[in-house]
């Protein structure tokens, strides 16, 4: 690693959150630069650790979520283990935790208290819905977010069921919205201004990004008292749009958002009197005829292989992605020259690749060194970290014994 300094280099985050939006926002932060300490309860470490595929015994989405955050295990139930994060709290930017509303309150640790011990505090709660209202005790689960958002609602066939993502898309979401409303609050603090010098608390409703991003939805049902209807892989706004098969069992994606686009499509695959057509003029009366469009453009890809499909398209300048597996991802030029992919050493597995942060800046345009290490194990750092606290080894083993750390 080179002497690069990070922009979040002098920012430290405490992420006290578990499963996804509150560790991805930490791990955001951390690529930047900022130095994350998780804290993990001592009998309970965050549940991420167990979710997806493992190698040897080793978690492999942790070893990306956990990226860059020193670890250590504490029981806040314990007034002992919360004497231990009100010391962190001293030394630290931002809090993240996603306990439902009154927890920590109930504990003793609550942003009141913590906020005493640092002014400059910013805490961001991350729930489902909030941290007031008559769901503010409902269990968060991303899930519900994208029903409850109307994203569900208009994904999936016309004919089918409601579609829900296979990942955590609404907290992957909401997780970018947190290390920005985290960064707002950061910034507030750090000049001049009725704020400055004063932390905040940032109430995320994991359901409002996920809201947000879903387009005029709600000022459609205001105005119109109607609503997107599902389309699949269609869109109600243009056509050609859709995924279609290539002659050797591969898919590629098609998009003609702009006019200049989807004519030059058509006239690609040999169907320029479609053109000429009143109708083909705008997006949403395209749309209207889908099945035509569809039939022509499907047609003409199935007969021959993805990459003659792609070159062609790139060709014409028509607007066409290969519908990519990891392995594509990886093997992608593209993706290479822009270092997508990061490579680490990781102590347990040896090399592995992940995807790296997700913008780069011209004072580091290839990222070095945002990627400090791999995850690591629940309270890998427990000891150092308190030794730089100015615990002592008698007081480390007697937290210990007691159960007040791990």
């Amino acid at each position: 690693m080179t002497n690069h300094t990070l922009p979040l280099s002098d920012i430290v985050v405490l992420d006290v959150s578990t499963l996804f939006a509150g560790p991805m926002a930490a791990m955001h932060l951390g690529d930047a630069g900022a130095r994350v300490i998780k804290v993990e309860h001592t009998l309970r470490p965050d549940p991420s650790r167990g979710h997806g595929a493992a190698k040897d015994g080793h978690n492999l989405w942790w070893k990306t979520l956990g990226r860059n955050k020193e670890t250590i295990q504490i029981d806040l139930h314990s007034p002992e283990g919360q004497e231990v994060l009100k010391a962190l709290v001293a030394k630290a930017d931002v809090l993240i935790e996603n306990f439902r509303p009154d927890t920590l309150e109930k504990w003793g640790i609550g942003y009141d208290v913590l906020a005493a011990v640092n002014p400059g505090l910013v805490m961001a709660r991350i729930t489902g819905f909030g941290q007031v209202g008559p769901y503010r005790r409902r269990p968060g689960f991303g899930t519900l977010a994208e029903a409850m958002s109307g994203f569900a609602a208009s994904t999936g066939e016309p004919d089918g069921p409601p579609t829900l993502p296979p990942f955590g898309l609404a907290d992957g979401i909401a997780s970018l919205a947190s290390a920005y409303a985290i960064m707002t609050a950061l910034h507030a603090r750090d000049v001049p201004g009725p704020n400055q010098g004063k932390g905040q608390m940032i109430d995320m409703a994991i359901v409002e990004p996920m809201l947000g991003v879903l387009g005029p939805q709600i000022t459609r049902w205001d105005q119109l008292h109607d609503s997107q209807p599902r389309t699949g892989n269609r869109s109600a706004n243009n056509a050609p749009r859709n995924t279609y098969k290539t002659a050797d069992g591969k898919w590629v994606a098609v998009s003609t958002s702009a006019q200049s686009i989807a004519e030059r499509v058509m006239t690609l695959v040999g169907r320029p009197d479609f053109i000429d057509q009143p109708w083909f003029a705008t997006g949403a009366q395209r749309a209207q005829h889908a099945d035509e469009l569809d039939e022509a453009v499907g047609s003409w890809i199935a007969q021959r292989n993805r990459d003659e499909v792609v070159a062609a398209f790139e060709e014409a300048q028509a607007a066409i992605a290969a519908i990519y597996e990891p392995e594509d991802i990886v093997n992608d030029p593209q993706f290479q020259a822009i270092g997508t992919i990061r490579y680490m050493d990781d102590p347990d597995l040896g090399r592995m690749a992940m995807q790296g942060p997700l913008f780069r800046l011209s004072s580091n345009p290839t990222n070095e060194g945002a990627i400090r290490f791999t995850g690591r194990a629940p309270g890998q750092n427990t000891t150092e970290l308190l030794e730089e606290l100015g615990y002592s080894a008698e007081q480390i083993d007697a937290l210990r014994q007691g159960g007040a750390v791990k």
